[in-house]
């Protein structure tokens, strides 16, 4: 009896320290790495540039919503076709160019004169839901799943209109999930790679 309760104590020991043992992440470290990877990125109205002045067909519904939007936001201001002269066959045009608050809020394409976006906000990591080492022996990759939401939405990208026009901005309101892989350099540093998250 006395051996089979050392034997108990034995292995119980044995899976302490085994548990000991398990490598751990430092989520400080792995939120700091994501967060690095979001440096300069911004959500954006349209997926690329625009040119502004624009000239939209009134008759498209889908074409004028947005502007439409952005300009009861206050960022553009529309003209009639009848004020800017500007009508093609059958076609009704509004012309929609940057009010003085649209100026702010315009982040102008460096290699495309006169284009640009209106940008806003900054991805930050809300919590590591959980990490695992793509290889237990040597746990310099982890693939990390996490949390995280967009700060600083300005008050212009949440009006109903423009949450409704644009549904990207309605999801940045929100914490969402995505993955990250992390790489461990020569220096020790994570970096995450590719930045995430995917769009």
């Amino acid at each position: 009896m006395p051996e089979k309760i050392a034997l108990a104590l034995l292995l119980a020991g044995l899976i302490a320290g085994a548990s000991g043992c398990k490598k751990q992440f430092d989520r400080a470290e792995f939120t700091s790495a994501i967060n690095k990877s979001f440096a300069g990125r911004h959500e954006c109205v349209w997926p690329a540039p625009i040119k502004l002045p624009a000239q939209v067909d009134t008759s498209k519904d889908e074409g004028t919503r947005a502007f439409d939007a952005l300009a009861d936001a206050g960022l553009l201001m529309r003209g009639s076709a009848e004020n800017a002269r500007f009508l093609a066959a059958s076609k009704q045009l509004s012309i929609y160019g940057l009010s003085d608050k649209g100026r702010s809020a315009w982040a102008p394409d460096p290699n495309q004169p006169g284009y640009g976006n209106f940008c806003f906000g900054l991805f930050h990591v809300t919590a590591i839901a959980n990490a695992t080492p793509n290889d237990s022996s040597n746990p310099t990759q982890y693939t990390v799943n996490y949390s995280y939401e967009v700060e600083g939405i300005p008050s212009w990208a949440t009006t109903p209109e423009s949450m409704r026009t644009f549904p990207k901005i309605a999801a940045d309101t929100s914490i969402q999930s995505a993955t990250a892989t992390l790489v461990k350099g020569t220096d020790g540093a994570w970096t995450a790679a590719p930045p995430q998250p995917t769009q």
